[in-house]
């Protein structure tokens, strides 16, 4: 029998190919290496920081031509070459006499250390410190930087985990497949491989033992991987590669009795929103205004927020933009508005509740995001990320009427949320539940390790329950219904966006990628059917059964090779 590993399939797909490995990675400088024969620190510094520039500045040259989830992640790594608590503990390394190699290597250990000690998202970035320590000593050294491997034909790509540079440029007419050992299923890894369509498997541990070479079956469905695949695993390859193709999504989103699902896109700039209005999204579920703050050590200006918005407000005329307040913290520090000494970032000041530690940026976005909708036709609803009390919900709504703006709502990522729905969307217009977030403070599982991907699956019961009593506090809201919404990654997957449907969501967001799949999904079943369907998972005693009952349910997935 063909030695087989299991991990987590985060992207549909059956493929077959060969291996290529990741290289191995830049290799540590001796401890404490000496500044060079014949220099000084004030030029060794001035090395070190020509080399962090260089770094940083061709990751915005690639973040600029990059878009969605690669772009942010590109921006963010930015970000972290400029850090200026690593350049500074490195440059006193060098004054004491460290070549700039072993100086920024030291820094980098350190903070990543403490990072790693913090844990949650905290821990997730000291990845991508030492992703950043690496590219600067290789910039340092004059070699090749870490990155994807070429090779002649398409390859699986192995690797132990993808820096967030590399998984954002992954090239799908190179990459089969992605496999790694580690990450979860809301990495950097996992979000970008689903938004590119490529077949990915992450926490397989035991694939640290492919070869380049090495010819495997990847199944991104049942999250399987087969070194040596037989007859069994090439028939279902054959299949997928022969499946039928998926119709062309016409922009609106409807059961097959009619019930309307309308299926909006979420973006992170303008670019974003003209390639998902061209994609047929029938507009935005969220608008990630992120994208405006990071990279940056101060406040972007006024003019500079207006202009963003108003690109993604034109790019959609007169349909529904929905617009999430800054969601900083945690795993998106900002140094004007963050604690970086936070001992749990995840749950700590983030998201709406920067605004009490730090007044006045968010009352500034609020009216830029008024300003930037007038002279437009779109419909602006704004939400605020991280509530979890009515009295958030009522104070963001406030603040949005004293800004201009008419349609205030909540996102749900917070259990508390999710059982105090009738009063906290009382409060509101709308809500839109966030799965990535509502899983992971559920399950108690950060989002992002590996070893906690069973527990950090949208498919948890417990998870499926909560979105239905959202739903059900949604229609029970003071002043009457009010519309429930998800934008996390569940909603772009075809077999769970019918189990939302049934538990009584009303609109989808996703990525532009995977209106087609979840459109086509959507027209096979009526709305007795999906609640029926949203019963079985509701039932289910795990989050793999769950899974298996309503896949059961739907022959098409296997139809469409999703």
């Amino acid at each position: 029998m063909s030695p087989s590993f299991a991990g987590v399939g985060v992207s549909a797909g059956r493929v077959i190919g060969p291996v290529r490995r990741m290289p191995n990675p830049i290799t540590a400088p001796a401890d404490g290496a000496p500044l060079p024969e014949g220099t000084t620190a004030e030029r060794e510094s001035a090395r070190l920081a020509d080399a962090a520039r260089t770094v940083a500045a061709g990751l915005r040259e690639r973040a600029a031509t990059a878009t969605g989830d690669a772009a942010d992640v590109l921006k963010a790594t930015a970000l972290m070459a400029s850090d200026k608590t690593l350049l500074k503990a490195a440059v006193r390394l060098v004054d004491s006499g460290t070549c700039a190699e072993s100086a920024v290597w030291e820094a980098a250990d350190a903070v990543a250390t403490q990072l790693t000690a913090l844990g949650g998202y905290m821990a997730e970035r000291a990845t991508d410190v030492l992703d950043v320590r690496a590219r600067i000593v290789a910039e340092l050294r004059g070699v090749p930087a870490p990155g994807i491997p070429a090779a002649e034909e398409p390859f699986v790509l192995c690797a132990l985990d993808l820096a967030p540079a590399d998984t954002a440029t992954l090239d799908p007419a190179r990459v089969l497949a992605l496999v790694t050992s580690e990450g979860g299923p809301q990495s950097h890894t996992a979000i970008v491989a689903r938004s590119l369509g490529l077949p990915a498997i992450v926490a397989a541990p035991g694939t640290v033992d492919l070869a380049d070479g090495d010819v495997v079956f990847v199944d991104g469905i049942d999250g399987t991987v087969v070194r040596d695949p037989g007859a069994e695993e090439t028939a279902l390859a054959a299949a997928y590669a022969a499946r039928v193709p998926l119709p062309a999504f016409t922009g609106q989103g409807q059961l097959r009795d009619g019930h309307r699902v309308p299926l909006l896109a979420n973006v992170g700039s303008g670019a974003d929103a003209v390639e998902a209005a061209a994609a047929g999204a029938e507009g935005v579920g969220l608008l990630r205004t992120e994208f405006c703050f990071l990279g940056r050590d101060t406040e972007p200006s006024a003019e500079e927020q207006v202009r963003a918005y108003r690109a993604v407000f034109e790019a959609f005329g007169d349909s529904k933009v929905v617009v999430r307040t800054l969601d900083a913290g945690a795993d998106k520090p900002l140094p004007f508005l963050t604690d970086s000494t936070e001992p749990n970032p995840a749950l700590g000041v983030r998201g709406y509740r920067t605004d009490a530690a730090v007044p006045g940026v968010l009352e500034r976005q609020l009216a830029a995001i008024a300003e930037a909708a007038q002279g437009t036709e779109a419909e602006v609803w704004t939400m605020a990320p991280m509530i979890s009390t009515p009295t958030e919900a009522a104070a963001f709504a406030a603040r949005c009427a004293a800004a201009g703006l008419r349609t205030p709502g909540v996102m749900v990522e917070v259990p508390s949320a999710a059982v105090m729905a009738r009063h906290v969307v009382s409060e509101v217009a709308f809500a839109s539940i966030g799965t990535n977030d509502l899983t992971q403070y559920t399950m108690a599982a950060d989002r992002q390790l590996g070893p906690l991907a069973e527990f950090n699956d949208p498919w948890q019961p417990a998870v499926l329950h909560l979105i239905q009593t959202t739903c059900e506090g949604g229609t029970a809201a003071a002043g009457g219904p009010k519309p429930v919404g998800v934008c996390g990654e569940a909603a772009a997957d075809p077999a769970l966006a019918v189990v939302l449907v049934g538990l009584g969501v009303s609109t989808l967001s996703m990525n532009r990628r995977a209106l087609p799949a979840v459109a086509a999904i959507l027209r096979t079943v009526d709305r007795s059917d999906s609640q029926r369907i949203a019963r079985l998972a509701l039932g289910a005693g795990s989050a793999d059964e769950a899974r298996t009952l309503v896949r059961a349910e739907l022959p098409d997935l296997d139809v469409y090779g999703l």
